[in-house]
This record gives C-alpha cells, sequence and structure tokens, in this order.
C-alpha cells in the first residue's frame, strides 16, 4: 500500500537539518543584508543589532552596549527560525511548496514581509513609517534572501535519497 504523498514527503525529509541549514543560511544572509543597509546610512552593527532589540526592550536597549546588541542579534535568528519552520511545516502538508520552489519561496518571502512590515514592525514601534524605496529593497530582500533559500533548502532536504 502507498503511503500518501504528505506522510511519504515526512518520511523522506530530514526535519533538523533543514530547519538548522535554512534558519542559519537565511539568518545570515538577512542580518548581512542588514548590515550594509545600516553601514549605507551610518548605523553601525553594535547599533543596528540594538535596534531590533529596542522591539522588546524600548528605548532603553541602545544604552545595554554588547549585551542588547546580542539579544537583537539571538532575537534575529529566532525570528529566522521561525520563518523556515513555518515555511517547512506547511511543506508537509502542500507538497506544491517544495515541489515549485522558486515560485513558492519568492511568494513566501513576499509573505514574510507583509508579516513584518505591516504587522510586527509597526506593532513594535510606534514611529515606523513606510516609503516607497525601503519598501520595494525590504520586497525583494524578503524574497531572494529570505523566501528562495528558505523554499530551496527545504526542498533539498525533502528530497529522496538518489533524487
Amino acid at each position: 500500500m502507498n503511503a500518501s504523498p504528505a506522510i511519504a514527503s515526512l518520511q523522506t525529509s530530514r526535519p533538523f537539518a533543514a530547519i538548522a541549514t535554512a534558519g542559519l543560511i537565511v539568518g545570515i544572509l538577512d542580518i548581512t543584508s542588514a548590515f550594509v543597509i545600516w553601514t549605507s546610512r551610518g548605523v553601525g552593527p553594535i547599533r543596528g543589532l540594538q535596534g531590533i532589540a529596542a522591539g522588546l526592550l524600548g528605548k532603553q536597549s541602545s544604552e545595554g552596549g554588547l549585551t542588547t546588541a546580542s539579544l537583537g542579534l539571538a532575537i534575529h535568528f529566532l525570528i529566522a527560525f521561525v520563518v523556515v519552520t513555518i515555511f517547512y511545516v506547511a511543506s508537509r502538508k502542500l507538497t506544491f511548496l517544495t515541489q515549485h520552489a522558486i515560485i513558492s519561496g519568492l511568494l513566501y518571502g513576499v509573505a514574510v514581509y507583509l508579516f513584518m512590515y505591516w504587522f510586527v514592525l509597526p506593532s513594535a514601534f510606534a514611529t515606523f513609517k513606510h516609503s516607497i524605496f525601503n519598501d520595494a529593497m525590504a520586497v525583494m530582500i524578503h524574497m531572494s534572501l529570505i523566501g528562495l533559500p528558505t523554499a530551496l533548502i527545504v526542498r533539498r532536504f525533502s528530497q529522496r535519497a538518489g533524487q
């Protein structure tokens, strides 16, 4: 008797390896893009990471030195792992996510952008404002450095040996 595609997919996947690999790669790609953007705007990496921690701690995050910068980095990677885990879990039920990884990844990047930039950031930062340039850049970053690598890595770890 043949297993359903979702069960066969789960049996041949390696969840921890997929999530760990994709989470690390996506986290590194995204934080690297943030460092480049911050540097172009005259913001150092410590201050930028403290800005991430400010979503949790508020304005006092800038007074915490490396401690709050480290917290910001940890929050960043936690978010990366959550984003990857959501895609991985969804791909167990919706097999087209790995069968069509490029389009799924690009669209997932847009979905992550929409959630982060229209819900999370405005909720965490009362002064958050949208601009066409920043939003266009953020969409491209989320599509190419978050969604696409997530989908391609999850697909790679979901393939049967020998494929």
